[in-house]
């Protein structure tokens, strides 16, 4: 199943992105501060995994962030695993200081 044609939802009121799948909620987690938003944990209902909703859910994220300047940091497993997958969106994470 292709999920191209599934808006993402910013749902700023919980603080989280939204992929609505078979009536179903899927989701990040998020923190905003600034222009930097914290990935905090990343779900899709048990019934819908292996789908390959997670990865979208993380694509469609990932490209809001980059169309609204956002820079990310990737405190979520699931999120931090993609970034391993898909180097080239490791532009968006924020540096750290030193």
């Amino acid at each position: 199943m292709k999920y191209e044609e599934i808006a993402l939802t910013d749902n700023n009121e919980q603080h989280s992105f939204e992929l609505w799948v078979e009536g179903k909620r899927s989701f990040i987690d998020y923190k905003r501060k600034g222009d930097t938003l914290y990935l905090l944990h990343t779900e899709v209902p048990k019934e819908l995994e292996g789908k390959g909703i997670a990865a979208a859910l993380v694509e469609k994220t990932l490209r809001h962030l980059e169309e609204h300047q956002l820079k990310l940091v990737p405190l979520c497993a699931y999120v931090q695993s993609y970034l391993k997958r898909h180097s080239e969106w490791n532009r968006l994470v924020e540096k750290k200081e030193d």
